[in-house]
């Protein structure tokens, strides 16, 4: 599309998708608290009312920015050779997504529309667990079970603990933790959680209980 200019300096010929591409933009750039209707006229440097009659609300923009982001992710290629290690690599796809579009996950979260960015990862997901031979209420267990692991673990690995003071952390409260538990075992739960590793680990052992070797 080719943008004109009047004579006022707002630019015209810009559509609904030039709105949704530049508030996506922010959002990934500034975070989700970026994203006014005020600041995205400033950004197309039009009024607001004019960023009001493209896209109707900021619930309506959210959801089209939301829905952008989905079709996106949909376009990742699950790789390996045996059910379950595909099944694993579909699932990492929702992980991996969440922790690489941080700002997209937060704005999803906070109003209501995870979802919809999800779907089409959960979409090929399903096809895996199908492809392996589950159907049914044992496909429908599976998916639930996989993606109950990832959910739970995204909510610890995007947790700021920043937030909380200092001594209250994990890793304060162990360290100065003492009993009947070994000095080795508290040195070691002192450390910082490597979500990754914890997840890696259990995600396979939970694909390992409903997906054929």
């Amino acid at each position: 599309m080719t943008d004109t200019t009047t004579n006022t300096g707002r630019r015209t010929g810009l559509d609904r998708t030039d709105m949704v591409a530049t508030a996506l933009a922010l959002v990934e750039s500034e975070g989700p608290g970026a994203l006014t209707m005020r600041r995205l006229a400033a950004e197309l440097d039009v009024t607001t009312n004019t960023v009001y009659w493209h896209v109707g609300s900021r619930d309506a923009l959210i959801t089209e920015i939301i829905r952008t982001s989905a079709t996106r992710l949909a376009d990742r290629a699950i790789t390996g050779t045996t059910p379950r290690e595909r099944v694993t690599a579909a699932a990492r796809h929702i992980w991996d997504s969440a922790l690489e579009n941080r700002a997209i996950t937060s704005l999803a979260h906070q109003t209501g529309t995870t979802p919809l960015l999800e779907h089409h990862l959960e979409l090929a997901l399903v096809h895996e667990i199908e492809a392996a031979g589950l159907r049914g209420d044992a496909a429908a267990l599976a998916l639930r079970s996989i993606l109950s692991t990832v959910g739970g673990f995204l909510v610890g690995a995007l947790r700021d603990e920043s937030s909380s003071p200092a001594e209250l952390r994990p890793a304060a409260l162990w360290s100065t933790t003492s009993g009947d538990i070994c000095d080795e075992t508290i040195e070691a739960l002192s450390l910082p959680t490597d979500h990754e590793a914890v997840f890696t680990t259990t995600l396979d052992a939970v694909v390992a209980v409903h997906i054929p070797a």
